[in-house]
């Protein structure tokens, strides 16, 4: 083995460690180790090591080639590629004509969707659907999300310039979830909330059934979704509970759209909605259950400290606070709150990822106790606490 470079003068770990657990100076011994070139020519060598550092190297290319992954995923949802193949395993100049691409593109496509787990080969030069792109089908709420992300990836398109905020004129998700920077939200009219409350509706039913399997709210009489969109998560709870009793609140331009779907699905005679801002105006009064929805990581702590203090008001002292977004620190799921939420937030303008610790503290600051994790059955998707008013 080549010799691997001295370790920092003043012994075998660095200065800044001293009084530092063994595990921490276990992990900085590991990290020089690793970020020595002659060290990782010899683990790449050994056979004992050898697994691991091809394992490293592949998760460091995945990290590298992720943005082009996700665009082969796109260019599969806009071509309608699952769609076609839902109907059974086709020929590449079959896929070609239907999504109108030149065979040679086509195959290309259809060869890296492969490699992804989107597609798979079949016999006779045909493909049918992957793992990966069995999932898209029927899911338009996946489908419009992979879609949105166009937005997303242009406002990281420099993301040091976006860590420094020196973005001119704001981002593009800045413009799309105008109510993030608008102090007037109330204000808001129709069009400006139509592309967000029909992105929130598609990908709604997903998070709804989570929800729905971790809490009971059949023990309830009364429902207040706050910031609940058009309705989506109190259609499935409508579903759910057949008794229970549903009110909306939104800014008055959604919950205009939010009346009309509820009143679609037939649910007029024990629905309402209101319109309002949940940061000045006070909630509707009368519900012992209130649920907040992808709601509290849409703002900073006095921002969430305030929709909190809200609900408590709103609640009877025997009532239920449920409340349901992607946490930080989610076991299996890390990256998506730190990484994948505290990018987007940041690109929005406001907001951030929180672990249920951080969440439970604001809950207890804001009135409330018992707070209780309620097990998802993908957590990946959306974490559930509950808590009582104090």
């Amino acid at each position: 083995m080549q010799s691997v470079r001295a370790a920092p003068e003043g012994g075998a770990f660095a200065p800044g460690l001293r009084g530092a657990s063994l595990l921490d100076r276990a992990r900085d011994l590991r990290d020089r180790l690793v970020a020595d070139p002659a060290f990782r020519r010899w683990a790449a060598r050994f056979p004992l090591t050898r697994p691991i550092a091809r394992r490293r190297a592949r998760a460091l290319f995945d990290l590298c080639a992720g943005f082009v992954y996700s665009q082969v995923l796109a260019a599969c949802v806009r071509l309608r590629v699952f769609d076609l193949l839902s109907e059974g395993p086709q020929t590449v100049p079959a896929i070609a004509a239907r999504a109108e691409l030149p065979p040679e593109a086509a195959a290309r496509l259809l060869g890296a969707a492969a490699a992804l787990g989107l597609v798979s080969r079949r016999s006779g030069g045909r493909y049918g659907l992957g793992p990966l792109g069995a999932a898209m089908v029927g899911n338009p709420g996946l489908a419009a999300m992979v879609e949105h992300h166009a937005i997303l990836y242009a406002d990281l398109r420099d993301p040091v310039a976006l860590l420094r905020g020196d973005g001119r004129g704001g981002t593009g998700l800045a413009r799309y979830w105008p109510y993030a920077g608008d102090r007037a939200a109330a204000g808001l009219g129709a069009a400006a909330v139509a592309g967000y409350s029909a992105l929130m509706a598609a990908s709604q039913p997903l998070v709804a059934e989570e929800v729905l399997g971790a809490y009971d709210l059949r023990r309830h009489r009364c429902l207040l979704d706050v910031g609940g969109g058009e309705g989506g998560f109190l259609c499935a709870a409508g579903a759910a509970a057949p008794e229970l009793r549903l009110v909306l609140f939104d800014l008055p331009a959604v919950a205009e759209r939010g009346a009309a779907r509820l009143a679609a699905a037939g649910l007029g005679g024990r629905a309402s909605a209101v319109g309002g801002d949940f940061m000045a105006d006070p909630l509707p009064g009368g519900a012992d259950v209130v649920s907040l929805v992808r709601v509290l990581h849409d703002h900073d702590d006095g921002g969430a400290l305030a929709v909190l203090h809200a609900a408590r008001r709103a609640l009877p002292p025997d009532g239920t606070l449920l409340l349901a977004e992607p946490m930080s620190g989610t076991p299996g799921a890390e990256p998506v709150g730190e990484a994948y939420f505290g990018f987007y937030l940041l690109a929005m303008g406001r907001g951030r990822p929180r672990t249920p610790g951080e969440i439970g503290a604001l809950l207890r600051a804001a009135g409330f106790t018992g707070v209780r994790s309620r097990p998802t059955r993908t957590p990946l998707l959306t974490s559930v606490l509950t808590a009582r008013p104090a």
